[in-house]
């Protein structure tokens, strides 16, 4: 749990959920971005820079910043709209330690069809009942505070916003409980649209059901952990000298 550790602890977890999401597609060329708080240094946090593939990208590559969108430290720059996407986040959601930002296919699939929304239809959408805001007002490239802002008060309270005609954004108290998220979200929506393609109607379960499947699944939080810890266990074997 990178909250609670060190700075290098949070840079080895953001650089293995960046590698882990690239190996899953749920990356897109050089764009998109994961940011963490520092531990114990409340309003810094590590983003992956501009420029690089998020399979190449190691600790020691990734930006440190601060909640006025300032360069403490790195060597690369950091691309603009994850600065004006990040910053608002981190700025406006104390919980939100870590977030992400993707255009993965199927979660991206459902934002681009009218009133696209994960449905509760699959055991691993019900983990995500209550948890999401739709913004349905597409507002161009992030290129300013506003949009930035603005994203984040469609956010609310949720962990979750799903940006029509743009992609998501997945925000948790630490990378695991993040990026397990992200990737269930992504199985939920894929599953979602195959079932769509069906041309058959989806079968919902309704909503006392769904709540009491959400807290079942929150309650088996360490999963989180234990998925994420294999996934590095996996790029040690597979790409020696990753971490460092």
């Amino acid at each position: 749990m990178a909250e609670h550790g060190t700075e290098q602890q949070a840079r080895i977890d953001l650089a293995a959920a960046l590698r882990t999401a690239s190996r899953m597609g749920l990356g897109e060329g050089i764009c998109n971005h994961f940011s963490v708080e520092v531990p114990g240094r409340a309003g810094f946090f590590l983003i992956n820079p501009q420029g690089l593939h998020w399979s190449e990208v190691t600790p020691a590559d990734l930006v440190l910043v601060d909640a006025q969108g300032r360069k403490v430290s790195g060597k690369y720059e950091v691309e603009p709209t994850a600065f004006f996407i990040h910053g608002a986040a981190h700025r406006s959601k104390p919980d939100a330690k870590c977030v992400l930002h993707t255009h993965m296919p199927y979660a991206t699939a459902l934002t681009s069809i009218r009133d696209g929304k994960i449905e509760m239809c699959t055991q691993n959408a019900f983990r995500y009942w209550g948890r999401i805001a739709y913004d349905e007002e597409y507002g161009g490239v992030a290129l300013s505070n506003d949009e930035g802002e603005r994203m984040c008060r469609a956010m609310g309270d949720k962990d979750i916003l799903f940006l029509r005609n743009h992609g998501v954004i997945v925000s948790g108290p630490t990378v695991a409980q993040t990026y397990d998220d992200l990737y269930y979200l992504e199985r939920a929506a894929m599953v979602q649209v195959l079932a769509m393609q069906t041309g058959r109607p989806l079968h919902n379960i309704d909503d006392a059901m769904a709540e009491h499947t959400a807290r079942q699944i929150a309650g088996e939080a360490q999963q989180a952990f234990l998925h994420f810890e294999s996934l590095k266990r996996m790029l040690d074997r597979s790409t020696p000298g990753w971490s460092r």
